[in-house]
């Protein structure tokens, strides 16, 4: 098959997850639908005659910093007489109103990050950059609002064969850099693709290819392409994700079509070695290592613990519960049961506020039989979007009498005979039904362990 002989690389653009822009104080937010166009604007991310760029934001250098890092690459500090310089990569589309990008990349550039390896993928360099505006070619309207975003580009090696492999690549590395919130996950990444079958085909490259699955569909279409016509000219081409197919853009740029050059209005960034070494000694365990890790330890299968290492905050959850409980039994709590409850409710766990401890005293209830599965499954819904102490909610005075819940325990036992008999035969979850009828009967107001205990005084 074609896709066995493909040589795939990536140019992968992802947004920084920092609070400003890299060279203003305009805010750093990526639903741009959400507001105007050209709200989130200033002089300088605007390009306006006489402006200039602020210092690089500091937080997008630590951030970049710490990609490089990840993705195993060497990186040159001022001991090794290195500094990161920002050039003019000068193009002229209505996106970039100054005429050209601020990026460390190109002809006189020391990149942030070099000679990498991540997940059996050679990284070929890392380097920072600003956005460009929103460009519509069809109405001609630009919107400025993500113009001037700190910007990540990582360019890997041709190692890829197939799309397969891309997508499964890819995934590992988004979750990796989102395990120290370095990259806007929730903006998505977009990447140029470059692609070619070796001893067949020359280089096309696939511009700006938004989401994984496009991805996949745009490598799969133009290895079946250079199958077929065996391109020998590189060329530049755009995906067209309704009819499925690349298109012509332009014969490939080089590097002297951009016309780089130092930017002589901002001074060069000094990183040192002390710097590197106490980011690299902060960085967190990778999602691989945790998996690994989380299965030798607590003996839990790889399906399972691939669910919790999806996230960082579910897999901190599980661990901090699991100082006190067995994990064995917490394990379906998280992954499946609380799983469920974000997938319900369309919720991630950095938009809710959660404590250990209560999931803590929720599952040792449950573990303990003072309340059902079925009454810690529902409290378990009513963490979203806040987790409470589920003790002083069930214990809660809620207004009704002993006498009174006495009569409606009483009332529940004489009208639900079937279930009477189907719990003392055994069937434990005909007690759950029972405590239901005495919770509607009283309008929830009753304390569940009271409840409890006059029903099983009744069914004696």
């Amino acid at each position: 098959m074609a896709a066995s002989k493909g040589m795939i690389g990536l140019e992968i653009h992802g947004y920084l997850q920092t609070s400003e822009k890299l060279f203003c104080r305009c805010r750093n937010f990526h639903d741009m639908k959400q507001i105007k166009p050209n709200v989130n604007v200033c002089p300088i991310c605007t390009g306006q005659p006489g402006s200039k760029p602020m210092l690089p934001n500091k937080s997008a250098i630590d951030k970049i910093l710490t990609i490089a890092l990840l993705l195993g690459c060497k990186i040159a500090t001022l001991e090794d007489k290195k500094v990161l310089v920002f050039q003019r990569k000068h193009y002229n589309w209505p996106d970039m109103p100054s005429g050209y990008q601020k990026t460390i990349s190109g002809a006189h550039s020391d990149f942030v990050g070099v000679d990498g390896m991540f997940e059996g993928i050679r990284i070929r360099e890392v380097h920072l950059e600003e956005d460009p505006a929103a460009w519509n070619p069809q109405s001609g309207k630009v919107d400025y609002n993500r113009a001037g975003v700190p910007l990540m580009e990582v360019v890997s090696e041709p190692d890829f064969s197939s799309s397969e492999e891309v997508a499964s690549w890819l995934k590992k590395f988004v979750l990796t850099l989102s395990y120290v919130k370095a990259l806007d996950k929730d903006a998505g990444i977009k990447a140029d693709v470059n692609v070619s079958i070796k001893g067949v085909s020359k280089r096309t490259e696939i511009k700006n290819v938004n989401s994984i699955s496009e991805i996949v569909r745009a490598i799969d279409t133009e290895l079946a392409r250079h199958a077929k016509e065996k391109p020998q000219v590189m060329e530049t081409r755009r995906w067209n994700g309704v009819s499925g197919k690349t298109e012509l853009m332009r014969s490939k740029e080089g590097q002297e079509d951009y016309r780089f050059i130092p930017d002589p209005d901002i001074p060069a960034v000094k990183i040192y070695k002390k710097q590197v070494s106490e980011l690299k000694q902060a960085l967190p365990e990778t999602p691989m290592q945790k998996l690994d890790r989380v299965i030798k330890k607590h003996k839990i299968g790889k399906t399972d613990a691939q669910i919790l290492t999806s996230n960082l905050e579910i897999a901190q959850l599980f661990e901090e519960i699991i100082q006190k409980l067995d994990p064995v039994f917490v394990l379906p709590w998280i992954t499946v049961e609380w799983f469920s409850v974000l997938n319900y409710n369309k919720k991630r766990m950095d938009e809710l506020e959660i404590v250990a401890d209560h999931f803590v005293e929720l599952l040792s209830l449950v573990k303990d039989k003072q309340i059902t599965p079925l009454v810690g499954k529902d409290m378990l819904r009513q963490f979203v979007p806040k987790s409470f102490s589920v003790k002083e909610k069930l214990y809660a005075t809620k207004g009704v009498s002993v006498s009174e819940l006495e009569k409606a325990v009483k009332k529940v036992l004489s009208e639900h005979k079937k279930s009477v008999d189907d719990y003392q035969r055994g069937e434990k979850k005909a007690l759950n039904f029972l405590i239901g009828q005495v919770m509607a009967a009283t309008e929830k107001r009753a304390e569940y362990a009271k409840v409890l205990e006059l029903l099983r005084k009744g069914l004696k």
